[in-house]
């Protein structure tokens, strides 16, 4: 599978640990082979093989970030310009996360997250990006001191949930969407406890919110309690306060 139509051909491409540059940077990705059931049965040979390295993206993993102290996952759009209010207000965000004695884990990428990232080293705290292999990913941002690139967006959504005690989410597009959903089914389903999620500009989330309420709720689909699984503010300060709350910090 080559590159989206329109995607021009990225000059640098991580692949786990590997680098590649310029004419070596190699068309789609490692979930695009491992979920593309197209052609010959050769899968049925190679498929045990990526098992070992599924396993050794967990395990580079865990290592990396077992340490971690308490922290909190901050999610948004690679597409936020800096030095706009969405970017300043990450910036704000990330750093009152460290001061008030929290981590801060990004994707690792532009726009938003790389605001977290600023904010988060400015102030000293501990600054980590946990990257994904793209056919169009630009690196890591300058601003991570503790980065770790993954082929398979599993074992990432993982590493997240595991080392995160919360969420707190900045205006974005669909990967902050699906991180978004995905966090809320987990609380949901108590598959994690204690685990606040504060979506970040109420007039870019009040639709969705309306949405759940009037559409989703409304017909049944989910409960009113549903609804009190995640908080909306437009104050970092109360923000932090959220997720201060509920963690016990």
């Amino acid at each position: 599978m080559g590159l989206p139509d329109g995607t021009r051909r990225p000059e640098e491409q991580r692949l786990g640990p590997v680098i590649r540059r310029r004419e070596q940077v190699q068309p789609g990705t490692t979930d695009q082979r491992l979920l593309d059931t197209e052609g010959d049965s050769e899968w049925v040979h190679t498929d045990p093989w990526r098992v070992m390295r599924i396993q050794s993206e967990f395990v580079e993993g865990f290592g990396a970030l077992a340490e971690l102290p308490g922290a909190i996952a901050v999610f948004g759009s690679a597409r936020t310009p800096a030095g706009s209010a969405e970017y300043e207000a990450g910036v704000r965000l990330g750093g009152a996360l460290v001061d008030a004695g929290f981590a801060v884990i990004t994707g690792g990428g532009p726009g938003a997250m790389e605001a977290a990232n600023k904010g988060a080293r400015e102030a000293r705290g501990i600054s980590v990006g946990l990257g994904i292999e793209l056919p169009f990913e630009q690196g890591l941002n300058p601003h991570v001191d503790i980065g770790v690139n993954f082929r398979y967006f599993f074992v990432r959504k993982t590493m997240f949930v595991k080392y995160a005690q919360g969420f707190v989410v900045l205006p974005g597009g669909l990967g902050t969407l699906d991180e978004l959903f995905e966090a809320l089914t987990l609380v949901q389903t108590r598959k994690v406890t204690r685990f606040p999620i504060v979506l970040f500009g109420t007039e870019y989330w009040g639709g969705l919110v309306d949405w759940l309420r009037n559409t989703v709720v409304a017909q049944g689909k989910a409960s009113e309690k549903d609804l009190l699984l995640f908080h909306v503010t437009d104050d970092v300060e109360e923000a932090v306060a959220l997720v201060t709350k509920e963690t016990g910090n």
